[in-house]
């Protein structure tokens, strides 16, 4: 059944209610790769419960499950994460009650064959106070599901990275099972453990959450630019481009002016470009 674009975008959740302990905060940290070092000081404070930590990209996974894309009719077999943007406006908490508002922002038709995107944008806010916590903006690729007759275009503007060599690289190596454990923390999409499922999907083996790339990066830019303090990440962009296969190193090119962070992500192993487009806002 094509989609109905009226339908979709009127598409919106509101008040659901979630929550997370300090496992979850230590189980999704271990799921984009940290403590891969258990000496590493800078990482234990992620995967330890002494004065724990928690990675602005845990916001991607709080609320696993906000919104309700499956009321659109898409064809989830043919799903993948097109893009993901964070805007942080306090620190996560390592340990929280929130609530979650959903709402469709921007359904765009790429045309038949080439399938069609849907933006949605959640917004969590601490249970007790009201205060928002953090916005996600991301976009569904539904690849088999274009040609409705909806609009061509839409969504927010693409950041563009500079064109001169980057300022920093950091390559950090997935390990085999990388998928098994991310998906832990919620998101169960058998294209990211199940061979059989994957090939049907056209992949030889089961792929990486888009989303765990996304932390990879992030841990990254952590390391790389703001000493392992969260609190100075207050937005972080991308655009996916390609998946990655669990084992693979993701190498993060990274480029500074002033507060803004762009970047760039690659496997070492194929020279696949798997994120473009990358902006991460630092404080000043």
């Amino acid at each position: 059944m094509p989609i109905d674009y009226e339908k979709v975008m009127a598409l919106q959740t509101e008040g659901q209610t979630y929550a997370w302990r300090d496992r979850e905060t230590m189980l999704y940290a271990l799921g984009v790769g940290m403590g891969e070092d258990p000496l590493d000081a800078n990482e234990l404070p992620f995967v330890y419960e002494r004065d724990l930590k928690a990675m602005p990209t845990l916001a991607t996974v709080v609320a696993w499950g906000a919104g309700n894309f499956g009321a659109a009719g898409i064809n989830y077999l043919m799903v993948v994460h097109g893009e993901q943007r964070l805007t942080v406006h306090k620190p996560m908490p390592a340990a929280a009650e929130i609530t979650a508002d959903w709402r469709v922002t921007d359904v765009v038709d790429k045309g038949a064959g080439k399938g069609a995107i849907l933006w949605g944008e959640t917004t969590l806010k601490d249970k007790a106070s009201g205060e928002t916590l953090v916005t996600l903006h991301g976009a569904t690729f539904a690849r088999g599901d274009g040609g409705f007759g909806g609009p061509s275009t839409g969504g927010p503007p693409t950041h563009e990275v500079p064109s001169r060599a980057p300022d920093a690289e950091c390559a950090l190596k997935t390990r085999p099972d990388q998928a098994l454990i991310y998906r832990l923390s919620g998101d169960r999409n058998p294209l990211h453990s199940d061979p059989d499922i994957a090939k049907r999907a056209g992949f030889d083996r089961p792929i990486l959450h888009g989303l765990c790339t996304y932390g990879f990066c992030c841990r990254a830019v952590l390391r790389t630019y703001a000493d392992y303090n969260p609190a100075r990440i207050k937005a972080f962009d991308v655009r996916f481009s390609a998946p990655v296969f669990p084992g693979e190193t993701i190498v993060t090119r990274m480029w500074k002016d002033g507060a803004t962070v762009s970047f760039e992500a690659r496997v070492a192993e194929r020279d696949v470009t798997v994120i473009k487009n990358g902006r991460c806002l630092l404080d000043a």
